[in-house]
């Protein structure tokens, strides 16, 4: 419970978990709709959840034809008419706050309406399974999958703070999941922010007892209990806690008893961290000018990912037992006998293990320096002995985790049937994501199966996979969600289009990085614009940039980077596809004058609307497309650059332009194969 006697609440009917708290229940489908629709826009369909701080429903937005979360975030049945007005503040503020971020990993708001008494806030309709929800089944999680969580709960509250923006409330009831555990923050009813108006007493306590930082239970100081940023970054110390010893670490203490540990006592030992400790621990800093900073914690978690993945790799490349780095001291086996396992592995106690007095210096890991009141980077000697010393939470992850990784031969581009079935050994579908308005390249016309090169280049690939055609299963991208569904699981290659560059390569989000085999086509930078004239004449790219017509281009797509470096003015408002971009082109109703994107992209459009649709002359600089796959499925990539070095030299490559692209181009001869850059000893 909040300590304004409010429960806990989840967008989409999430909240609740391991502490007791209060969870928003489904309703039957009985329940009545206070209004059918809202702001004659949203469809009201059955109520998710309710708390004691309004209720969520599930709803129709009409105009978009989508289903979206609407949240009332008042209860109605609040009496008083000084109650209601302060509560009128709290729920704008809560739709302002989270209004104003932007960000993957935090909850997106679409709209704000008001009602009567009440505000409602739309938002994307998020799977109601919390990280509590998580948790209360599981008990504790494995090293990787806490950082791997946490350095996304972390990511989406640094663009919290950087809107300027206290979350308040950082628990594990407020982090919901999209498929494959991509963590969405939620939840801004008790936020803070810069300029807002407060709605508390001066002084009162807000948050949720377990998480709230040393600093909000100052009982000697006069002055208000200021939430900052550092007070959420204690929160997400818990939280890491929590997830990876399976209890908070104040636990089963009375309120006296837990407010005297959380402010002096030190923090308990933490028995399953490894790698983690560091972390934790500068987090939980009483201090909150003491406390290690968001930036600080992203890198050192983003270390601890990298790392915990090591010990597993190398057990993947090696046929003998996991040895432990020296000058580490194991202790010797347990008596009880390991399960058999393909190579022998030593059993480690589930404790971190201890150092003898006789061990040398370098066997111990130091613990971190006192912070100093300007703030200080974490050494990369502590980290890193941190981590060495993690051999103990290794067996413990691989344990929970589901065994041992049999090995793995690497396989070079030219490996044979047995490299080929590696992939199609554990996958049953080979699932695709491809774009579904590109003619030419890959369409879906109604009522009939996907066509064009790329969908066919996909056949070839899978074929050369092990896959039958009825075992590729395609999936539709954009330009913005398809390195996010990549990494969510719901697609194993993206053949969309996809631009080779080093960003995409090497993204500062590493959710948002992919790996490229390829290129298996190569195309140049063209324009499209309408046959029509509008109020001015274009004839040419020049035209664009010399009246500084408006130019549009997909969201996520590099001439989102291009066309601002090369002086054109682009749109403000990119939309998530190139059909888009061309409705826009032809609508009176929008200063949109042309649609920048590759040439072979920009001739399908042409070909399919021949009177109101025509390309410019092709512009400066050219785009490989590559087969993109998650950095971490090296294998998988093998595999392919092994096909598409097969779909080349045996002439398929041409076979598939001259097929879809050939006349497309204006029965341009087929180009020169590509050289595959993303495939070294293919091309």
């Amino acid at each position: 419970m909040h300590s304004d006697g409010t429960a806990d609440r989840g967008t989409g009917g999430g909240g609740g978990g391991r502490d007791g708290a209060e969870r928003p229940q489904p309703m039957p489908e009985t329940v009545t709709a206070p209004y059918e629709m809202i702001d004659h826009r949203y469809q009201l369909l059955h109520r998710l959840g309710h708390g004691g701080m309004g209720e969520v429903w599930e709803a129709l937005d009409t105009r978009l034809n989508r289903k979206v979360a609407v949240k009332g975030l008042l209860d109605r049945g609040a009496v008083g008419a000084g109650t209601q007005v302060q509560l009128m503040k709290r729920a704008r503020r809560e739709a302002e706050a989270i209004a104003r971020i932007k960000h993957q990993n935090v909850v997106a708001v679409h709209d704000r309406v008001e009602t009567d008494s009440q505000v409602w806030i739309v938002m994307e309709l998020l799977n109601a399974h919390s990280l509590a929800d998580l948790l209360r089944a599981e008990q504790q999680l494995t090293v990787r999958r806490t950082a791997r969580i946490g350095l996304q709960v972390l990511r989406g509250l640094r663009a919290v703070h950087e809107a300027g923006v206290v979350h308040r409330d950082v628990k594990p009831h407020n982090v919901l999941f999209r498929p494959d555990e991509f963590a969405i923050l939620t939840d801004f009813g008790i936020a803070t922010f810069d300029g807002a108006v407060p709605v508390t007493r001066s002084g009162e306590l807000v948050g949720t007892m377990k998480y709230l930082a040393p600093e909000l239970f100052d009982r000697l100081s006069a002055q208000p209990r200021v939430a900052t940023p550092a007070s959420d970054l204690w929160a997400l110390g818990i939280t890491l806690y929590e997830m990876v010893e399976g209890r908070t670490p104040f636990d089963g203490l009375s309120p006296v008893e837990f407010l005297i540990s959380v402010c002096e006592s030190p923090l308990p030992r933490m028995r399953y961290a490894g790698p983690l400790v560091p972390v934790v621990e500068e987090l939980l800093r009483k201090d909150p000018r003491q406390r290690l900073g968001a930036a600080e914690a992203e890198e050192m978690l983003r270390a601890v990912l990298q790392e915990s993945e090591a010990p597993e790799a190398q057990s993947s490349r090696s046929s003998g037992p996991v040895r432990p780095p020296d000058p580490v001291v194991v202790p010797p086996p347990q008596s009880v006998p390991p399960a058999p396992v393909p190579a022998p592995v030593p059993v480690l106690p589930s404790e971190p293990p201890s150092v003898p007095p006789s061990a040398p210096p370098s066997a111990v890991v130091p613990a971190p320096k006192a912070r100093g009141g300007g703030g200080r980077r974490i050494s990369a000697a502590v980290l890193c002995a941190a981590l060495l010393a993690g051999v103990g939470w290794y067996a413990v992850d691989r344990f929970q985790s589901g065994g041992e990784t049999g090995t793995h031969a690497n396989a070079g581009p030219g490996g044979g049937a047995e490299v080929q079935k590696k992939y199609r050994a554990t996958h049953e579908t080979l699932k695709v994501g491809v774009k579904d308005d590109q003619p030419g390249l890959s369409e879906k016309p109604a009522h009939k199966p996907y066509r064009g090169y790329e969908i066919d280049m996909a056949y070839a690939i899978g074929k050369d996979l092990g896959y039958s055609r009825d075992d590729v299963e395609f999936k539709p991208v954009n330009t913005e969600n398809r390195s996010s569904l990549l990494h969510s699981g719901a697609v194993d290659l993206v053949i969309a289009t996809y631009s080779i560059t080093e960003k995409r390569k090497h993204a500062q989000l590493p959710e948002y990085s992919v790996a490229f085999a390829g290129p298996y086509y190569v195309a140049n930078r063209s324009f499209l614009v309408s046959t029509k004239t509008k109020l001015h004449r274009v004839e040419d790219s020049s035209d664009l940039m010399r009246d500084n017509l408006e130019v549009c281009t997909a969201r996520g797509s590099t001439y989102v980077d291009w066309l601002p470096e090369a002086k054109f003015t682009m749109t403000k408002t990119p939309p998530n596809s190139y059909e888009e971009c061309v409705k826009r082109v032809l609508s009176p109703a929008w200063d949109v004058y042309a649609v920048s994107t590759d040439d072979v992209i920009v001739a399908g459009f042409v070909k399919n609307d021949s009177k109101r649709l025509k390309r410019l002359p092709s512009g400066p600089g050219a785009e490989g497309y590559g087969v993109a796959m998650k950095p971490e499925e090296k294998e998988l990539k093998t595999e392919v650059c092994s096909a598409l070095g097969r779909i080349m030299a045996d002439g398929q490559w041409e076979e598939l332009y001259k097929k879809h692209l050939y006349a497309l181009m204006d029965k341009a001869a087929a180009p020169n194969e590509p050289d595959m850059t993303e495939c070294p000893g293919a091309g």
